[in-house]
């Protein structure tokens, strides 16, 4: 082959896209005015998050992750500094981003497939299309014979997982999830953890969840972001090397909570 022709497919190759969902954050900061003074809430954020992977956010209350996390999704644009989706510079919201919030928000007239529809409604799609990506949904998040059921008639778990649904129904880069299960009882979180975790092997969208629960930023998360407070910062990265399913009662699983709860109790500071 000629080098002419190498130095195109080198060029080429240059040109192809790489896997969507890259995330880039660069120097960024965010400040509040209230009662004429200056709020810094979060300070010098650097992060890169790669395509498909989970990345779990822990810290106190207050140290900036759920605003974080709106600055991701385009919630918010006053900021300092950089967040980057693919190269593209984040400055309002998009399709690209989903997010499900604490509370799962489905509309309480409409059934399981007319919420997880509702999202596809701005959408130049066929019908077709449209109940196909429906129906694969439902089936994603095992709700397969409750597609016609109203939120008043679902548990709590169900609830949320027609959220993750409809969050994930316009196929989005990123899924940011601010504490989803944090409002369910323990046996339901923990059987909801092992979906999102089935969801994101069969999904592969990349996803950012905050969380209070030191347990399941590790059981979930590929990476541990463990954030200070007071400016909101990132104190350090931890990484999770544990084979999926994770075993919460192996040595190494609960030597990796251990140093992250370590942190944010400040036992580290007697040492």
């Amino acid at each position: 082959m000629s080098g002419g022709a190498m130095a195109r497919l080198d060029d080429d190759k240059r040109s192809e896209p790489s896997h969507p969902g890259a995330l880039a954050i660069k120097s960024l900061n965010k400040r509040y005015r209230m009662d004429g003074r200056i709020l810094q809430v979060l300070q010098d954020i650097d992060l890169n998050i790669l395509p498909g992977e989970f990345v779990s956010i822990v810290g106190r209350s207050g140290c900036g992750k759920s605003t974080l996390l709106r600055l991701i999704v385009g919630l918010e644009a006053d900021y300092d500094g950089d967040i980057l989706l693919d190269d593209q510079p984040i400055r309002s919201t998009s399709l690209d981003r989903g997010i499900v919030f604490q509370d799962h928000s489905l509309l309480p007239w409409m059934t399981v497939e007319q919420n997880i529809g509702f999202a596809l409604l701005t959408l130049d799609l066929p019908e077709s299309e449209k109940k196909r990506r429906v129906a694969e949904h439902i089936d994603l998040v095992n709700l397969s014979g409750f597609a016609k059921a109203y939120p008043r008639e679902l548990s709590g778990g169900m609830a949320q997982r027609a959220a993750i649904a409809r969050a994930l129904v316009n196929e989005p880069k990123i899924l940011l999830l601010d504490e989803p299960l944090g409002a369910l009882d323990a046996l339901t979180r923990i059987h909801l953890q092992r979906e999102l975790q089935r969801i994101r092997t069969q999904n592969r969208s990349t996803m950012i969840m905050v969380t209070h629960d030191v347990e399941e930023a590790v059981y979930l998360g590929d990476r541990v972001v463990v954030m200070d407070a007071n400016p909101g910062r990132i104190g350090r990265v931890v990484t999770v090397p544990l084979p999926h399913p994770r075993d919460r009662g192996s040595r190494a699983f609960q030597h990796i909570r251990d140093e992250i709860l370590a942190d944010l109790t400040g036992a580290h500071d007697t040492d």
